[in-house]
């Protein structure tokens, strides 16, 4: 798995400065929010955010630290799903996605026992992936991404359900961000 073509990928489709009416995360540029940008020590305007500190940025929160890059060792679909999931949605958002999932799929805790989820991937979750992956052999890769495509698909319509503002967003949400993962 190549993180570095995922980051510039998603950089790619982010694109620069944009600051939506409707939008409560307010300005972004290269999909990096303002507070993101705040939290991470950049002080200047968001129009002026480097595109290399926004590739920090996203190895850092939304590859290392939420341990995607250890899901990419075993899936590399996966974690490129869970990765672009992740930037839109935070990452805690797509390992919880794969969590449930996880859980769903261990045949009543036969094949495992239910994983907390708690949107940290660790231990836990990484030898309930390993025991899929081995029992379930290589579909079950394919199965995961579509379950988080689903997930993810109907967290976006809720949004858009829940706060009529939002309706601006989801015919991208789900041209753009439901699909087969980019590698």
């Amino acid at each position: 798995m190549d993180a570095t073509t995922l980051i510039e990928d998603v950089i790619d489709r982010e694109g620069g400065y944009v600051d939506h009416p409707a939008d409560r995360g307010g300005a972004t540029r290269y999909g990096i929010t303002q507070a993101v940008a705040r939290a991470e020590g950049y002080t200047g305007a968001m129009r002026d955010l480097p595109r290399a500190l926004a590739a920090r940025i996203y190895r850092r929160r939304y590859w290392q630290a939420p341990n995607f890059a250890a899901v990419a060792t075993r899936a590399p679909l996966l974690a490129a799903e869970l990765f672009d999931t992740g930037v839109n949605m935070g990452p805690s958002v797509a390992a919880t996605f794969l969590q449930r999932i996880l859980n769903a799929l261990n045949r009543q805790q036969r094949d495992w026992g239910d994983i907390a989820v708690d949107g940290n991937i660790g231990a836990q979750t990484l030898a309930a992936l390993d025991t899929l992956l081995a029992t379930r052999g290589p579909a079950a890769e394919a199965v995961l991404v579509k379950a988080i495509n689903a997930l993810q698909g109907e967290r976006y319509l809720r949004l858009a359900e829940t706060r009529p503002a939002n309706e601006a967003f989801l015919y991208g949400w789900l041209a753009l961000r439901v699909d087969t993962p980019r590698v």
